[in-house]
């Protein structure tokens, strides 16, 4: 029989409904704490209990991302794969990954200098969005009203001594309703779709459903495709003009709210998406 493993930081929602859902169909599944696990250069897959295919599903990326590289090293299929994260997790690598892909993406730019920062603000204007390379959560993200706020972010981020804070992504400010769009993408379906109000759910915000409609399913579809594909959360704006606009596609999908108005069991699509895998 199949053994699913679930690779886990921490255990939130989603990782204790896959594993319940999985015990309820009858799949052997077992959680493995990431931090328990030493991988060499000399190492075997045998040496390991983890499965015969893992969820990859911690909180840290970079705990993630480079674990999912060794795992990989030695063999062992991994939902998602380490291109997926790099690139999911880093939203320049993303926005190009859709802009290729022509994926509609809010109008963003990068810079390398403060100087060159200064230079694309003023040039299109306030209020425009100042964001990290790497993070989740809305964390670091700066709305930068006026020049005076401009300069005062553009400053802190220059004197930081993380390489990664003194690349500059830039971003229009997108016309739209106070919420997010999430469609949680796994495999070649959209399984649902979901509008997240204000803030994320996971630091309070409110779901309700989602129509899926052609539009969204091909947006939703294409943008995972343009990242790898596997299990993704794509999140979108609905601009006022353009329509939807995807700002971001999440390795480490969440998918609590969207779970409590979806008629979907979104665990039990992991499942079947993962299983399905190792009988290719």
């Amino acid at each position: 029989m199949v053994e699913l493993c679930i690779l886990y930081d921490k255990v939130r929602f989603e990782e204790r409904s896959i594993y319940d859902t999985a015990l309820k169909k009858g799949i052997r599944a077992r959680m493995t704490d990431a931090k328990t696990l030493t991988i060499s250069t000399n190492s075997d897959r045998q040496e390991f209990e983890l499965g015969d295919i893992i969820l990859q599903r911690n909180v840290s990326h970079f705990r993630g991302l480079y674990l999912t590289a060794c795992l990989e090293f030695l063999g062992m299929p991994v939902i998602n794969k380490f291109r997926v994260s790099e690139t999911c997790g880093n939203k320049l690598m993303t926005s190009i990954a859709l802009a290729k892909h022509n994926v509609p993406t809010p109008k963003t730019y990068f810079a390398f200098s403060p100087e060159a920062a200064m230079e694309v603000i003023e040039r299109v204007g306030f209020p425009i969005v100042l964001k990290p390379m790497i993070g989740s959560w809305g964390r670091g993200v700066c709305l930068l009203k006026d020049e005076e706020v401009a300069n005062m972010i553009i400053e802190m981020r220059a004197e930081n001594d993380n390489a990664l804070g003194r690349i500059y992504y830039v971003q229009e400010m997108i016309e739209r309703p106070p919420r997010d769009l999430r469609c949680i993408v796994v495999g070649d379906r959209l399984v649902a779709a979901g509008r997240e109000w204000r803030t994320n759910v996971s630091r309070g915000g409110k779901s309700e459903s989602a129509p899926i409609t052609n539009e969204l399913e091909q947006i939703a579809m294409r943008a995972a495709k343009a990242v790898g594909g596997g299990i993704l959360g794509v999140d979108l704006m609905e601009d006022n003009k353009k329509g939807f606009l995807v700002h971001e596609v999440n390795n480490t999908v969440e998918f609590r709210g969207a779970s409590k108005v979806s008629n979907t069991d979104i665990s039990e699509a992991i499942i079947d998406y993962a299983l399905a895998l190792v009988k290719r």
